[in-house]
């Protein structure tokens, strides 16, 4: 019995040591036996690489982008940005052109001016071959005297507008009777401004993918991080017309609908 307590004293020392290390968290563990090989030269620590959770992602996700402000005469030997952005403005300001001349509840004279006529002397407006006029609220007349030879395609030009009119032929004289202001006309004047909105946005990434084309050929100008400051500019440049474009597009839809 003596010989089993003397043995049970020199033993306890290393059995209350062992229980601890088993009840200490994992991490500690863990923790120190990395930090123990980092001290030994014979196994050099690795590289650690911190991934987000899930939760860290979804917090972050929806916060505000950092935007980039690159002064263009520094980078103009890379690119040019005012060019980009001047495309950019020419695609948004011939929507708003589009959606004021043929996108309208009311049509008139004025509405019919800048139609194109395709002629064989090239594309002119309509009120340069005809003399538009309003006849009655329900009725506009389009005398062809001076340019009969462009009756035809004058018709064609007005049936093709994309606003739903079916203009009538008197030898020269076009009669272009005026759609009544039903919810169907409405919802399908707020189609044609979807498409004509569509095919802005289809422009604007053609202006994004020529200027990152052209920023490919100059990499060799400069640091791989300007490189991509300017791409990230050029993004956010056609990021700010597509939410313009579509700005104009809820306030056209509003204003159709009524």
């Amino acid at each position: 019995m003596a010989l089993g307590l003397r043995c049970f004293r020199l033993a306890h020392p290393a059995v209350c040591n062992s229980l601890a290390a088993l009840a200490r968290p994992v991490s500690d563990v863990t923790l120190k036996t990395v930090s123990g090989r980092q001290n030994d030269h014979r196994h050099p620590a690795l590289p650690v690489r911190h991934f987000a959770t899930k939760k860290a992602k979804a917090k972050g996700k929806g916060q505000p982008q950092t935007r980039v402000n690159i002064n263009t005469t520094l980078v103009g030997d890379i690119i040019n940005l005012e060019e980009v952005n001047e495309e950019l403005k020419s695609v948004m300001e011939a929507l708003k052109d589009n959606f004021n001349k043929t996108l309208n509840i009311r049509t008139s004279p004025g509405s019919l001016d800048h139609i194109t006529v395709v002629t064989d002397d090239g594309k002119l407006a309509l009120n340069q071959i005809g003399q538009i006029s309003m006849k009655s609220p329900q009725l506009i007349l389009v005398n062809m005297t001076n340019f009969p030879e462009c009756t035809a395609a004058a018709i064609k030009a007005i049936r093709e507008s994309g606003m739903n009119l079916n203009p009538e032929v008197e030898g020269t004289l076009i009669r272009v009777p005026i759609p009544k202001v039903t919810r169907e006309h409405r919802e399908m004047l707020v189609k044609l401004a979807k498409q004509s909105t569509n095919k802005a946005k289809d422009s604007l990434r053609k202006v994004r993918t020529s200027a990152m084309n052209k920023l490919k050929k100059s990499k060799d100008k400069a640091s791989e991080d300007t490189i991509r400051l300017i791409e990230k500019q050029i993004s956010q440049m056609a990021d700010d017309t597509v939410a313009e474009v579509e700005r104009h597009l809820a306030v056209k839809t509003k204003e159709l609908l009524g």
